[in-house]
């Protein structure tokens, strides 16, 4: 049986085991990932099984060792590249936005950028504004680079071997307070491809809960909580969040025809405002309420638990919200 009960952590492992296996192109680079075995513990083992040649410790300098992801992604190589927190990922937005999406473009194809950069997004473990922040929607509003949000340990899973296959940048957020999420991993069942499009991962009738990444498992709960009270929510995770694919979302207001949107950046400027626009723009008559989403709170993610806990999207937060769109039929 391939089936197995395991971590988001171990399935992302499992995942880069697997690729340098069977890809002697593949290579992972970044900050402690070596002897230290990860931030988050992600690549633990992987160094005496693979050797400091593709497991290989950087210096803390990302737009050093992201550059040199891209320019070896340039050369033919399948370079993974780590980033400890989304917050450090910003000392390397030039060589992302400026080199990695743009020079398949600015090339006319000739030059190709398989480089797949993994990075730990998102607040809930007291580590402070440095290192708490959910920035998906920056990356996801840039044109040449593909964006992955896995919410569950099958997607944390399938999606870095989707990232290795695409001819693109790929950026994964790999949301911090999941690591040690545990769930079902089939790999015999593995299917990278279908990562590129958003799935119903529970279904109802008298709303749709839209959402990706850390948000996937705290909608779920909300629903289950939902349904004690008697509302039957429809529950949409996105998964990839460019290309976006909201056609499920739109084929679930047919249904529903209320939405909520959960997503932990800050309102102004979401991912969130964007879902909400696409949807008034191609679902419009299919709502009966006007849409409402859940966000963090606009101010820096705070240090200590409880002020976290206030800022961040919880599960009573997306119950309220979701019985306010629903008291109409009530």
């Amino acid at each position: 049986m391939s089936k197995r009960n395991t971590t988001y952590r171990e399935a992302v492992r499992c995942a880069l085991r697997t690729a340098l296996t069977r890809d002697p192109r593949v290579f992972l680079m970044g900050e402690d990932v070596g002897a230290y075995g990860g931030a988050y513990a992600v690549s633990a083992g992987l160094l005496e099984q693979f050797g400091p040649e593709r497991i290989r410790d950087t210096p803390l300098s990302e737009s050093t060792f992201v550059g040199a992801g891209i320019g070896a992604a340039m050369g033919g190589m399948r370079p993974i590249v780590e980033i400890m927190t989304v917050n450090f990922s910003l000392l390397a937005l030039d060589q992302i936005v400026n080199n990695a999406a743009t020079l398949c473009h600015m090339s006319g194809g000739q030059i190709t950028v398989p480089v797949v950069i993994r990075m730990a997004t998102g607040g809930g473990r007291q580590l402070a504004a440095q290192h708490s922040h959910s920035l998906e929607n920056w990356y996801a509003s840039i044109p040449g680079i593909h964006v992955l949000a896995p919410g569950s340990v099958q997607d944390a899973h399938d999606m870095l071997l989707a990232a290795l296959e695409d001819p693109n940048p790929v950026v994964i957020f790999e949301h911090q307070v999941l690591y040690p999420m545990e769930g079902e991993l089939d790999e015999e069942a593995s299917d990278p491809a279908s990562v590129w499009k958003s799935r119903v991962v529970r279904a109802g009738q008298h709303l749709s809960i839209v959402t990706f990444g850390g948000s996937v498992p705290k909608s779920l709960a909300a629903a289950a909580e939902l349904a004690k009270q008697g509302i039957d929510a429809e529950v949409i995770d996105l998964r990839a969040l460019r290309p976006l694919d909201l056609q499920p979302t739109f084929e679930s207001l047919k249904r529903t025809h209320r939405v909520l949107v959960v997503d932990e950046g800050w309102r102004t400027g979401s991912l969130a405002a964007e879902i909400i626009a696409r949807i008034s723009e191609h679902a419009f008559y299919e709502l009966d309420e006007p849409p409402a989403r859940v966000c963090s709170e606009e101010v820096p993610i705070p240090y200590a638990a409880h002020l976290e806990r206030a800022a961040l999207p919880s599960v009573d937060k997306i119950v309220a919200a979701a019985r306010e769109l629903v008291k109409s039929r009530d």
